[in-house]
């Protein structure tokens, strides 16, 4: 009992961790130190936003190069990467519609007087490029080799195949598979990178701080529970030598999402005004199709199957997870400042009585050191 208590204690404290970060990146998100609001588009140049993005680029690198190699050191409980992996499905299907498509759709709306949906249309677009790019990657795993080669199938969720070889199913995403071709491993390793730098370049491209380090976490909680699935897989399929495959696998599968951060940033920085914000939309709308469908067809409908029978492996926990997880980024969009204003001001119409909570509120975190402006900025918004 105590060997599996510990690892269970671990997970829960990993997950208390995460829970953590979310609400300190959207503290950090919501803080800046000049008097611009972050509803304010921020200066796509400016050195804070371009720090602010350089800093999600090394936290993705980072964080997802220790997921990939942590099942080397650490087992996971594997109900917990489970529930991981739909609560991560849940945040990337809101995040797509709640907030990617939103920026765009609005910012159209600003750029131009045509009634055409054009967020909506590159929503698609981006749906169907990724799904091209899938159908590309299965076709080339089945028809690309020699006839004779017999091929293990290791899918994203993290189960192994039948001992003897299967088939690779047209409906079974491959993350890796073990070939006698160096190629085309390599191939499948660039292939699961696809989605991952068009993931960065929503970072890349993103206008104000706030919406930045938003992006940021949605996509690390995403990649870093594909990472320590990949670690997983990695090391039941490559018995051999797996620190060396595990560290190369888990550098490259690290380095994609940065990638896209790069290339936002370059976007950024040589474009400004309309130019700009065409391609911020055009960005938000592609990456909306790319978020629906990893959220729908790799972690929701596929996840992560445990090893072992879970108590949790029924569609009543996944969906239970899935709902938390858009929850989650229901509210997060809240903390918009002209939306979280007129919440508080239909949950709290007494303006003595909000008074007092802001009071209390506005105590509170600069007790606690907290670098959150929110509530000053409300209190000065009705009082001042």
């Amino acid at each position: 009992m105590k060997k599996t208590s510990r690892p269970i204690r671990k997970t829960w404290l990993l997950l208390l961790f995460l829970v953590l970060s979310t609400s300190l990146v959207n503290a950090h998100g919501g803080h800046d130190h000049d008097a611009n609001g972050d509803h304010e588009q921020d200066n796509l140049r400016s050195r804070g936003l371009i720090a602010v993005k350089i800093w999600c680029l090394v936290i993705l690198l980072v964080s997802t190069f220790a997921g990939g190699v942590s099942p080397y050191f650490y087992g996971w409980n594997e109900s917990f990467l489970l529930m991981g992996t739909q609560f991560a499905g849940g945040v990337f299907l809101g995040t797509s519609l709640i907030h990617f498509l939103a920026d765009a759709n609005s910012t159209f709306a600003d750029l131009t007087s045509k009634t055409y949906p054009l967020a909506f249309m590159l929503a698609s677009v981006g749906y169907l490029l990724t799904m091209f790019g899938d159908c590309i990657i299965v076709w080339v795993t089945q028809g690309g080799r020699n006839k004779e080669a017999r091929v293990e199938v290791e899918v994203e969720r993290g189960r192994r195949g039948e001992e003897h070889g299967e088939e690779m199913r047209p409906d079974l995403h491959p993350a890796f598979v073990r070939t006698t071709s160096l190629g085309d491993t390599l191939l499948l390793i660039l292939a699961l990178c696809f989605h991952s730098v068009f993931e960065g370049i929503a970072v890349g491209v993103a206008d104000t701080k706030a919406s930045a380090w938003r992006n940021l976490w949605t996509i690390s909680l995403h990649k870093i529970f594909a990472a320590i699935a990949m670690g997983i897989a990695l090391l039941r399929m490559l018995p051999k030598r797996p620190f060396l495959i595990t560290v190369v696998y888990s550098l490259a599968f690290a380095i994609s999402s940065p990638i896209g951060v790069g290339i936002g940033i370059a976007i950024d920085a040589t474009t400004q005004g309309p130019v700009a914000d065409w391609i911020y939309a055009i960005s938000m709308g592609l990456a909306c199709g790319v978020f629906i469908y990893v959220a729908i067809n790799h972690l929701i409908a596929k996840g992560f199957k445990p090893h072992k029978p879970s108590y949790f492996d029924t569609p009543f926990f996944k969906f239970f997870a899935v709902l938390i997880g858009v929850a989650v980024i229901a509210v997060v969009m809240i903390w918009d400042r002209v939306q979280l204003c007129l919440l508080i001001f239909h949950i709290i119409p007494d303006l003595n009585r909000l008074e007092t909570v802001l009071r209390s509120l506005i105590c509170s975190c600069i007790y606690l050191d907290l670098h959150v402006v929110w509530p000053v900025e409300i209190y000065h918004k009705f009082f001042i």
